[in-house]
């Protein structure tokens, strides 16, 4: 699905793309040959964003929208969103120069740069102390605290490539001398809505996902009253909160243009417009086309997860 901002604002249309979604192990090691050749510049073409789904509530305000009427404001282009269905999906579009950005969090994004075919166009560094996942069970659960896990116990996780639903709780819990699947079972839901609705529905005894999405209480997002669910612990901060990803071959002045504009996106007087997306930022300074040392510190977490990216950069 497709749907266009501008700065006057032009409706939503829809469109076919066609995505293969990559397993993981083709971010790290199966990655095909990208074109040399770079997109020519210009004037007129929109400016393109690969998005995963952020719910379905059509009363909420829709971040991924905000998001793209503000980088029409800043830069006078049209924008393009192109919804895709998970992270690895992003990184495929990318790619396959299909979009020109795409907005992703430390771990999917250090798998993307690991492919030597995605770019890092601006990356915002985690702070330190703002925990990125937490471990949740519905308020009536036997479990207590991660002591009580068992081998039983099922937990979910969103997607393979994501750090607050997958990455960052993985290495919470093994801090905690569980380790998955030995310790306890561990299923992918597929995203953290599903997640919640895994565990609204008594299918799974735990759900690791995002700090940030209690903080949506009542919403398609967190279908939640507040005091419905408690967190059994929360992981460590992230050395990279958030990326933008670019396409290799994106044309010079859309390059320009977005390093011009994203810094001025995301702003404190677009904080409640971002939501989320601002959220994610955790308050830091963007650093624009960041060197691939800035992702090494995953390494250590990921290879908790069974996945390898030792040779970055």
């Amino acid at each position: 699905m497709r749907q266009r901002a501008s700065a006057a604002l032009t409706p939503r249309i829809t469109g076919a793309l066609a995505l293969g979604a990559l397993a993981l192990g083709a971010l790290t090691g199966c990655a095909t040959p990208a074109s040399d050749a770079v997109t020519a510049d210009d004037p007129n073409a929109p400016l393109t964003f690969a998005a995963t789904p952020l719910g379905d509530d059509p009363t909420a305000v829709n971040p991924i929208e905000a998001f793209a009427e503000l980088v029409a404001e800043e830069t006078g282009r049209e924008v393009e969103i192109v919804d895709v269905p998970d992270y690895t999906a992003v990184v495929e579009a990318l790619r396959n120069h299909h979009v020109d950005i795409g907005f992703m969090s430390g771990f999917p994004s250090a798998l993307a740069v690991n492919t030597g075919e995605v770019d890092a166009l601006v990356a915002w560094p985690g702070d330190d102390e703002t925990p990125v996942s937490t471990c949740l069970v519905l308020d009536g659960s036997e479990l207590e605290t991660l002591e009580d896990i068992t081998p039983e116990t099922v937990v979910a996780f969103a997607d393979p490539a994501s750090s607050s639903g997958y990455f960052m709780p993985v290495a919470m819990l093994h801090e905690a001398g569980l380790e998955r699947d030995v310790d306890y079972t561990s299923m992918f839901s597929g995203g953290h809505d599903m997640s919640f609705i895994a565990l609204k529905e008594g299918q799974v005894d735990v759900a690791c996902t995002s700090t940030i999405m209690p903080t949506m209480t009542g919403t398609d997002m967190f279908p939640f009253a507040e005091g419905e669910t408690r967190s059994l612990g929360e992981s460590a901060s992230m050395p990279v909160a958030v990326t933008v990803l670019a396409d290799q071959g994106i044309a010079a002045d859309k390059r320009e243009l977005l390093l011009d504009a994203l810094p001025q996106v995301f702003t404190e007087e677009n904080a409640e417009a971002l939501g989320a997306m601002f959220s994610a930022m955790q308050g830091s300074d963007p650093i624009l086309e960041p060197d691939a040392a800035i992702f090494e510190p995953f390494v250590e977490i990921a290879a908790i997860a069974d996945v390898d990216i030792s040779d970055l950069g």
